[in-house]
């Protein structure tokens, strides 16, 4: 298993610029975002709307984040978790329980944008995945999520991973 390339914005999105909320920085930005407000919920157990507001209020730079990626990863994420859980949780090497609460958050935002943001290449919600890791997680974090990803992409978009697969040979 190796990284893979995200692509630029033709691949997820339009425009390159530090200002446009569609830009690369900018739905890193707000997966970052998100990731905190996952990781804040799964930690104090209160709702995406009250965690969507304090991030909102704390935050310098969400007029150069993707706003509406954000609130639909966070929300997706929160609302759904149980569901995502389902997916993820037959593919990994240890319980649930015994996951840190950064990976946990990884892989619910990972899981929700493989399964519902079909617009995001399977690639970049992998790589997007193992970059959060690499900056918000343990050591070795990101080579798990990167595993958990990779199987789990194979699961939730065959057809694509297949035709990239194909396209490589």
């Amino acid at each position: 298993m190796s990284e893979i390339d995200n692509g630029g914005p033709a691949a997820e999105g339009t425009g390159a610029g530090a200002g446009n909320p569609t830009s690369k920085m900018a739905r890193r930005r707000a997966r970052e975002m998100a990731l905190q407000g996952v990781y804040q919920w799964l930690l104090s157990g209160n709702s995406s709307a009250t965690v969507q507001r304090h991030l909102e209020s704390e935050s310098e730079s969400l007029d150069r984040t993707d706003r509406e990626l954000f609130v639909t990863l966070l929300r997706g994420a929160i609302g759904d978790a149980d569901e995502l859980r389902g997916c993820f949780e037959p593919l990994l090497s240890r319980p649930l329980a015994e996951l840190s609460p950064i990976e946990h958050a990884i892989l619910l935002l990972g899981t929700y944008e493989l399964r519902h943001n079909i617009d995001t290449p399977y690639r970049v919600a992998i790589n997007e995945s193992i970059e959060l890791a690499k900056g918000y997680g343990g050591t070795d974090g990101h080579k798990f999520v990167n595993g958990v990803m990779d199987k789990l992409a194979a699961r939730l978009r065959p057809e694509e991973v297949e035709a990239a697969r194909a396209a490589k040979r």
